[in-house]
């Protein structure tokens, strides 16, 4: 098995002292991440499963770098994460050990885990030696469900190498390459392709804690390559270029920098062209799931188009299919995508009848996405199989544990969750109540205080509508089409 880490094994050429992350005014040489996951590794060899504090900081990479080197699977939590969601992560993956820096508030869900501080150990331990299989799990990452709590996605170590090096395949990525971007570490996009990408090619990564234009500008002016984000922070730099008082050289950044790439949801054209026209650089998109990582990517020597996730990357087989698994012949019909590959998870922790049901009888496993594909290969994703995901501010959120929480509201009688179309966050959501007084129904702010202290602040309604009841068909089934027009 190919080294998934080669430049900290040594093995790559890259030299110690070429910086490997830079998070604002700190970084790490590569000589010194090597150093300090070594060391971090060593302590936690034979954990079972390490939870990661997922902070935007170098504590982080350390954390999940020293996981992937020790051989143990790394559950990265998001740090807003609401207490019931958070409990029942930890429950879920039972870890043994949390890595997170001593100056760090956790929550009480957190205080029965023996606490390291990835900064702490002391240099010249060594990291186990050998390399696990490739089909060990590397990393278990949480999905939204839309009918209950998340599940733990097992991610194997061939995965992310398969995905990284059709990344490198497609995007022409190499050692060179010096990527800029502020998504969260505790996800597919923000850790996988925004830390293990880099370092997997050798290059490095800057982080710039929190997204702003300014932000944006100054690190692709000092040497940054490429660029990742989302469809809002992508709306948000569409807007600072045709802001006359925006962030100078903005313009001069987006322009010079090699790669542009959106994902995590779908960019809308009128930021697309709004970019192009400014700047002269085309946005590309790319398409991958949890479970999955990425299967379909725009091509640096393809054509950018809008409303495109670009052809299948190398390895990865995709089929459109009917509502009855028949496989369409006729690509531009639009059908369920199924990807099958090295690239896809190996099922969800301890759920082997959801794992049973997420794949087909040949192996394919299903994306719950709805496409067409056009003559040349390229993919258009059109919706979801689905009414209850939501895709806002590049987060895949699950209708079914908002609804959960916001029952819980001793103000709601009945809930219903659905979104809707945003400029700046793709999709809104939107929160459907019957109160339980109808005299004096829950507010607002109330109820998105709510929801926010038990799942999640993204995880929060947007708008509130107030009805007497909700519409249902005979079986008592919420009809959220109708809730929708």
């Amino acid at each position: 098995m190919t080294l998934l880490l080669p430049a900290l094994h040594g093995a790559s050429g890259r030299p110690d002292a070429a910086e490997a992350v830079r998070f604002g005014a700190h970084s790490l040489t590569y000589g010194r991440l090597a150093e300090a996951s070594d060391a971090l590794a060593a302590r936690i060899a034979g954990a079972g499963r390490v939870a990661v504090w997922a902070t935007s900081t170098p504590r982080t990479v350390v954390a999940v770098v020293a996981a992937l080197r020790a051989g143990v699977p790394a559950v990265p939590l998001n740090p807003r994460t609401g207490d019931r969601e958070l409990t029942h992560i930890l429950r879920d993956s039972a870890p043994s050990v949390v890595l997170a820096g001593a100056d760090e508030v956790l929550p009480p869900a957190l205080d029965g885990l023996r606490r390291l501080d990835p900064g702490t150990a002391a240099p010249g331990a060594e990291a186990p030696g050998a390399e696990p299989s490739p089909d060990a799990p590397a990393l278990i990452v949480y999905t939204s469900g839309t009918t209950g709590p998340p599940k733990g996605a097992v991610l194997p170590r061939r995965a992310i190498a398969a995905s990284l090096d059709a990344l490198e395949d497609a995007w022409r990525w190499t050692a060179d390459d010096v990527l800029v971007h502020a998504l969260p570490l505790f996800h597919v996009h923000g850790l996988i392709l925004g830390v293990l990408g880099p370092l997997r090619r050798g290059g490095s990564v800057r982080h710039l804690g929190r997204f702003s234009p300014e932000g944006v500008a100054r690190e692709l002016l000092s040497g940054g390559t490429m660029l990742f984000g989302v469809p809002t922070m992508y709306h948000r730099l569409a807007g600072a270029l045709d802001d006359p008082d925006g962030p100078g050289r903005l313009k001069e950044a987006l322009a010079g920098a090699r790669l542009l790439v959106s994902g995590s949801a779908a960019l809308p054209v009128h930021d697309h062209e709004r970019i192009a026209a400014a700047t002269g650089r085309r946005v590309i998109e790319r398409y991958g799931m949890t479970e999955t990582l990425m299967n379909t990517g725009v091509r640096a020597d393809g054509a950018p188009r809008a409303g495109t996730v670009g052809p299948p990357l190398s390895g990865v087989e995709l089929r459109l299919v009917e509502e009855d698994g028949t496989v369409l012949e006729d690509p531009a019909s639009i059908g369920e995508i199924q990807v099958r590959g090295p690239n896809v998870f190996t099922g969800y922790l301890d759920r082997p009848d959801a794992t049973a049901a997420a794949f087909t009888e040949d192996g394919f496993f299903r994306t719950g996405d709805m496409a067409t594909v056009d003559p040349d290969g390229y993919v258009r994703i059109v919706g979801r199989k689905a009414t209850d995901l939501i895709k806002s501010g590049g987060y895949k959120i699950g209708a079914g544990e908002i609804e959960n929480a916001l029952l819980d509201h001793p103000g709601v009688r009945e809930a219903a969750v659905t979104g809707e179309p945003d400029p700046d966050l793709g999709e809104r959501i939107v929160a459907w109540v019957v109160p339980a007084d109808p005299a004096a129904p829950p507010g607002e702010r109330e109820l998105a205080d709510h929801v926010s202290a038990l799942l999640a602040p993204h995880k929060r309604p947007r708008v509130v509508h107030h009805l007497d009841a909700l519409p249902r068909n005979e079986l008592g089934k919420i009809m959220k089409r109708s809730l929708g027009a």
